[in-house]
């Protein structure tokens, strides 16, 4: 691992699972077996990472032929990356939320990643930190990953021209923070947009506290791509389901609706928003967030095209949700046009979405808008 990572973060605190910081005991909530030393994982990233710079080298000498060989087409708005500074601070709660294999997240890589995009007809895929993000540990702490992640996956970018472009984590809560990385992450590391999840300490997106972000990004014409979280209120309800099966999918809904409601997509109409997993809960309470919106007219006031006008402007991946109900309830609320490939990887295999778009008896035209063209549209630099 190049030295300038590890001097930066072993400048951290050492932080449990919940954020909170380690006793002199090394002490978490997690079993045994789902921590390491901070000694071990240090010389296992620098492992990772040396093996990453040899496979960075032979796949330099390979790229063109490859290129001549195969016919790439998709691109992949839903594809997640954990680079070794952010399992470094993060690799607990990585672990903890997810219930998916977790040798794919441990053994992550640019390369293998590059490897999975050949097989699934992937050509391109613009990247986001897994859950939890950055803000856990405090406002500091979230800035300081934020950057060094941001820097990480410019020079992915850069080693992989064209196979990758990456949102770039902002830590929301912190105003200030955000919008200073935010400039640096759109203005210097050409950032192909903004990554954040769906909600921070019981506050969701539409909360006027982070109306100056939205108003920043708003003025730039950004793309903001939103991940589910699981709230604080929702983590624990129902023992024996993980919360990502149930509360992944209402967290985006509470996300659009609190956008919605509360006027942030009329005030900032030039933000192309991108949620996942099909749009989480949405498609199917659609109709009774606008009756509310209907009801109530301080609500209608802040909408002045209406609650389906902003809903159907709105782009939504298809991420883990290539099935017969999630695809129903999505075409019913938006049309083709508004739809994005995502496959989730490496928390879900990306064979899954591929294959998955294959069954429910879309044109050509429609399969390529969903896999390529449209979002060509919001990521101009992508076309021809």
């Amino acid at each position: 691992m190049n030295r300038y990572w590890v001097r930066r973060l072993r400048r951290l605190p050492s932080m449990n699972v919940y954020g909170a910081e380690l006793d002199s005991n090394n002490r978490n909530p997690l079993s045994r077996a789902a921590r390491v030393s901070r000694r071990e994982f240090l010389a296992s990233a620098s492992r990772m990472a040396a093996g990453t710079l040899v496979a960075a080298n032979q796949w330099d000498r390979q790229n063109t032929t490859l290129a001549g060989n195969m016919q790439r087409s998709r691109i992949d708005v839903h594809h997640h990356v954990l680079p070794p500074p952010y399992m470094l601070r993060a690799r607990d709660r990585v672990l903890a939320i997810s219930d998916r294999d977790h040798s794919r997240l441990l053994n992550w890589t640019p390369e293998g990643a590059v490897e999975v995009m050949d097989r699934a007809d992937i050509a391109t895929a613009i990247t986001s930190l897994g859950l939890p993000g950055v803000w856990f540990g405090g406002a500091r702490a979230a800035r300081t990953l934020a950057r060094l992640c941001n820097e990480y996956c410019a020079k992915m970018v850069s080693d992989h021209p064209r196979r990758f472009g990456f949102f770039a984590a902002v830590p929301l809560p912190d105003q200030d923070g955000s919008l200073r990385e935010a400039e640096y992450a759109l203005d210097v590391l050409k950032a192909d947009g903004i990554a954040l999840v769906s909600s921070y300490d019981g506050k969701w997106p539409g909360d006027a506290a982070f109306m100056p972000v939205f108003a920043e990004l708003n003025r730039r014409k950004a793309v903001v791509f939103i991940h589910p979280t699981v709230p604080g209120c929702c983590a624990r309800l129902m023992p024996g389901v993980p919360a990502s099966t149930i509360e992944f999918l209402f967290d985006t809904a509470r996300a659009i609706t609190s956008l919605l409601v509360n006027g942030t997509f009329s005030r900032f109409p030039d933000i192309r928003f991108i949620f996942c997993h099909a749009g989480g809960a949405m498609p199917v309470t659609a109709a009774r967030t606008t009756a509310l919106v209907q009801r109530h007219k301080v609500i209608a006031d802040r909408l002045p095209n209406g609650p389906d006008f902003e809903l159907r402007k709105l782009y939504y991946d298809v991420a883990n949700s290539t099935n017969p109900s999630s695809m129903a309830a999505l075409m019913n609320l938006v049309p083709t046009s508004q739809i994005l490939f995502g496959t989730d990887f490496p928390y879900v295999p990306a064979e899954v979405t591929a294959k998955g778009l294959d069954h429910f008896g879309l044109s050509s035209n429609d399969l390529q808008a969903i896999d390529r063209g449209n979002a060509t549209q919001v990521f101009t630099r992508l076309k021809g």
